[in-house]
């Protein structure tokens, strides 16, 4: 019994390891034999062995166990062929199906890029449209005396606004050109509101905006406030003393980058930072004199030059940083006008309106104010109001109405950015302040409260 344990010991360790059995040495005394051996296709061995005629494995516990599991062995082994060969045709599927899910998914991103891309683009442009269009909502909530009018106004701007956030959440859910018209006539009733405002009081001031940073700490650049609408060349007058260079540029974004599109050379030097473009001509105050002088750019000559009686130059009456600020010209809705101080009025602020055309004075108003404490000035509406510093921390202080001949003392802070005012005028085509802020070009944003004309005055 212990030697056929031994034998089939030794024919299972020469199967599982792939030897030869009829190589291997069997003593004739254990009584088995060995007839045949062959390979099968797979490259195992098969062997033909005779058991002795005694019945004594039959009834050996380790040997039936030792071929059941033999017998397990081999199921397990067609088991895992079997199941490999599913494994290797599932992962070529799995490997296909992978490669067309990419191309299909890459597709439809494009799809969706290319369809998210056009209706992007077409609901900027609305939002920029909006956003021009949103700022007039607080000037027109000050006219009391058409309460109706505005809440129509606010109800349609209040339905595109929603409409255009819907379209932002889902692009394409509104019909683009029907928006777009809704849009336009929007605007078009605006603007006709808006030419039926009359004069205002100055009652806030936002901002500012820089447009570009360049230049000296001193300097003047405007526009035109009588221009058409298609007309917006800028003028451009670096320092505030020793130059006659007068630099134009077509538009702001032209000045913004540079562009200059001519350039004039004046037959003067100009005085200080306060000189301003009217109807298509430059007034400013000619050097070491209270001379004015009207040059035009279309004929690229003067026009006309006066002497303004009695007026402070050279430092004598200028704003609070100097710069040979003594004579102040400036320009609004009711026409043109030069601010000084003479030593008649005790150096204290002197408003003359001007004659456009010979510069003769009209009408001059003389204030309380002295000219040397106010920081700068402007006039909107005939009104002119004061800051009380060209520094941080400068507000509107005060202000003259040459219509009543009276004054007031104001409140009215603005940002000085960048820490120094130079030059600071009212253009009432663009109703924004210009200013020059140590060496930086910005815009103000002013709101007035203004009174809407209806059909009934006269």
């Amino acid at each position: 019994m212990r030697a056929t344990s031994s034998l089939l010991n030794v024919l299972l360790l020469a199967l599982l390891a792939g030897l030869d059995p009829s190589k291997t040495q069997i003593s004739p005394k254990e009584g088995w034999q060995v007839y045949s051996s062959a390979q099968d296709p797979d490259g195992r061995c098969i062997c033909t062995v005779v058991a002795p005629e005694q019945n004594l494995c039959s009834r050996d516990a380790k040997s039936r166990q030792l071929r059941q599991l033999l017998e397990k062995v081999q199921n397990m082994s067609q088991s895992i062929e079997v199941l490999n060969l599913r494994t290797q045709r599932d992962f070529q599927y799995v490997l296909k199906m992978e490669t067309q899910m990419k191309g299909l998914k890459a597709k439809f991103r494009q799809i969706e890029d290319d369809r998210k891309t056009l209706m992007t683009k077409h609901f900027q442009e609305l939002k920029e449209k909006m956003d021009e269009l949103l700022p007039l909502i607080p000037v027109l909530e000050q006219y009391k005396t058409d309460a109706k009018l505005i809440t129509q106004f606010k109800e349609e701007i209040r339905n595109l606004s929603a409409v255009l956030t819907g379209i932002q959440e889902e692009i394409g859910a509104y019909d683009y050109e029907e928006l777009h018209q809704r849009v336009l006539s929007l605007e078009t009733r605006l603007r006709d509101c808006m030419k039926k405002l009359t004069c205002g009081k100055l009652m806030k001031i936002t901002g500012p905006i820089t447009v570009k940073t360049s230049g000296t700490r001193f300097g003047a650049w405007m526009t035109d406030p009588l221009a058409s609408e298609k007309n917006n060349r800028v003028w451009y007058m670096d320092s505030y003393t020793n130059n006659k260079i007068v630099r134009e540029y077509k538009s702001i974004a032209d000045f913004v980058s540079g562009s200059e599109s001519r350039t004039y050379n004046l037959p003067f030097k100009w005085a200080g930072t306060n000189h301003v473009v009217y109807n298509g001509s430059l007034y400013f105050n000619k050097y070491q004199s209270n001379i004015i002088i009207k040059y035009s750019f279309d004929l690229g000559r003067v026009l006309a030059q006066r002497s303004l009686e009695y007026a402070g130059f050279h430092n004598v009456y200028p704003y609070t940083w100097g710069g040979f600020s003594d004579i102040d010209l400036m320009a609004d809705e009711i026409g043109l006008w030069a601010v000084y101080a003479t030593n008649q009025n005790a150096g204290n602020i002197v408003i003359s309106q001007l004659n456009q055309d010979t510069l003769e004075v009209m009408k001059s108003w003389g204030t309380g104010y002295p000219k040397r404490s106010a920081g700068e000035s402007f006039m909107i509406c005939g009104t002119l109001y004061v800051t009380n510093s060209h520094l941080t921390g400068a507000k509107v202080y005060y202000s003259y109405s040459t219509k009543t001949s009276t004054y007031e003392y104001t409140d009215i802070p603005f940002h000085n950015q960048y820490f120094h005012i130079s030059m600071l005028d009212y253009n009432s085509r663009d109703r924004a302040l210009y200013a020059w802020n140590n060496g930086h070009q910005v815009l103000f944003n002013v709101t007035l409260f203004h009174i809407i004309k209806t059909e009934d005055d006269t």
